[in-house]
């Protein structure tokens, strides 16, 4: 049997199910995602959005050949319309929705009124936040004292790659983005050598970096100007400032490559500032040792907190995923 026609029957399946259960047994919404990690982050979502009529069930696109990924849940439930009412696809945006239907799968992701997309890039870039970052460090140390200003720093982070991600973005509007990637992009955009007491050496050399990257790509397309405009603007409209960027880059290299380290260091001075306190406190030797190994037993992963971390809610992001799933819903 085509697999295309599988997936309809899927679709109508539970679509049967949902009919032959009782008036008062709550209605059952299949929600397709990209991997593990995308499970929690959707059940997250969706939870809000349940009540006594209806819940969500949130699971891979596949049992039977364990595919993941992007790809396969549009690829798989997209063609024929098989999605409805009960069965929708949940998503990454990656590019899709800042290319603006220039794909045929940026165009599935952007015009079918069941799949569902991040808005920012990925699910880590709402994990990595800014204005939540000082909560992942509390939870990760329990230490509360501010000595970094998270908010501040992407903000000029972000500054400083717009100008070339307004070229990454460009280039994949118009078919040539073999001649710079997104991979291509990320090698520039690593604030490599960050220090917690100095950040704005980072940002500066980051901005050497984007400033020789830009020039080359100018020499390489001298006629570009008219269209890299058009994208800017095309990218405010979008929601993308230059402040907000981060953002919308490639998640993993985000949560991998820039926050992870950032937060590591911030973290160890956290924690060594706590340490000291129990050290040098007035107290018997068996005392601080008991303070110090019960704090120490009490620090987290900074990963496994950062994997956690829900403090994007707030985000204008986040709302407007919530607003398209109100809508597909008919509770706006």
């Amino acid at each position: 049997m085509p697999s295309r026609l599988k997936d309809n029957l899927n679709s109508k399946y539970f679509e049967a199910a949902n009919a032959l259960t009782s008036k008062k047994a709550r209605h059952r919404i299949v929600a397709y995602v990209e991997s593990y990690d995308d499970i929690y982050f959707w059940r997250t979502v969706l939870s809000e959005f349940e009540n006594d009529k209806r819940f969500f069930e949130v699971m891979l696109p596949s049992k039977m050949n364990l595919t993941r990924g992007k790809k396969s849940v549009l690829m798989n439930f997209l063609e024929g319309e098989p999605l409805g009412k009960d069965m929708i696809a949940c998503v990454d945006a990656d590019y899709d929705y800042l290319i603006q239907g220039r794909t045929h799968q940026s165009r599935r992701v952007l015009e079918s009124p069941y799949v569902f997309h991040t808005y920012v890039y990925a699910i880590e870039n709402f994990q990595c936040y800014a204005p939540s970052l000082h909560n992942v460090c509390v939870s990760v140390t329990l230490n509360d004292h501010r000595i970094f200003d998270f908010r501040e720093y992407f903000s000029l982070f972000s500054e400083a790659i717009f100008p070339l991600f307004v070229w990454s973005v460009m280039m994949y509007r118009n078919g040539n983005y073999p001649k710079f990637s997104i991979t291509d992009f990320c090698r520039v955009a690593d604030p490599g050598g960050f220090n917690v007491q100095n950040p704005a050496t980072s940002i500066a050399r980051l901005k050497h970096k984007v400033r020789t990257k830009i020039n080359e790509l100018q020499r390489q397309y001298p006629d570009a100007k008219d269209e890299y405009l058009t994208t800017k603007d095309d990218l405010r409209v979008l929601g993308v400032t230059p402040q907000t960027t981060y953002l919308y880059i490639q998640g993993h290299h985000l949560f991998d490559t820039v926050v992870t380290p950032i937060l590591s260091k911030v973290c160890n001075l956290l924690r060594q500032e706590r340490q000291n306190e129990i050290y040098y406190a007035t107290a018997h030797k068996t005392q601080k040792r008991n303070e110090m190994s019960c704090y120490e037993n009490s620090l987290q992963d900074i990963k496994v907190m950062l994997k956690k971390n829900t403090g994007y809610t707030t985000s204008e992001q986040f709302r407007r995923l919530q607003d398209d799933i109100r809508k597909y819903l008919g509770t706006d």
